[in-house]
């Protein structure tokens, strides 16, 4: 296994620790946990692409393993009301809706690629989880909270319109897939 395959690997093993340190409210920790884990997103497709380390393992698992650590993070952040949960419902029909236009893609020799409003996206969720996060660690000290509370929000809206604008990017550009070919 190369190594960006294992960066990928380390990034799924990582998210158990994070949502044990974060339900332990041991947010500095668990906010490390999960820049750690983002990072090595960065890493393992530089690598990847640098080396001609490109795999169908890392194809597959690199989108999802960064689904994994942020979807896990804003479950946790649902159940202590971080964030509304219509925000996780409406990011995962999105999910839900390109993951089932790849299928039926696939099935007709169609290849769907990401798209840059895509990763943009994925981007601004790895930027809103910490904030949000970090917002949590100085909840206690208002001075600290506030600035850490507005860049949150800002960053949590953006992903939120971009995860709206590319799910419907996608849909637009890939119509042909709702098409029957009978």
């Amino acid at each position: 296994m190369n190594l960006p395959n294992k960066l990928t690997i380390g990034r799924v093993i990582a998210v158990p620790v994070f949502i044990v340190l974060y339900l332990k409210e041991l947010y500095l920790a668990a906010l490390i946990v999960f820049i750690l884990a983002s990072l090595t997103d960065l890493l393992d497709g530089k690598i990847a692409r640098k080396y001609n380390l490109v795999t169908n393992f890392g194809k597959i698992m690199d989108p999802l393993a960064d689904k994994i650590l942020v979807y896990s993070a804003f479950c946790l952040m649902i159940g202590d009301k971080t964030i509304p949960a219509w925000m996780l419902i409406v990011i995962l029909a999105r999910e839900f809706t390109i993951a089932g236009m790849r299928t039926v893609a696939a099935a007709e020799g169609i290849v769907i690629a990401a798209a840059m409003s895509g990763k943009i996206k994925t981007v601004l969720q790895m930027i809103a989880v910490p904030l949000l996060i970090l917002m949590l660690a100085v909840k206690a000290n208002p001075a600290l909270y506030q600035p850490v509370w507005f860049a949150a929000q800002i960053f949590l809206w953006a992903s939120m319109i971009m995860t709206v604008y590319s799910g419907i990017e996608y849909v637009v550009k890939n119509i042909q897939v709702f098409k029957d070919r009978n």
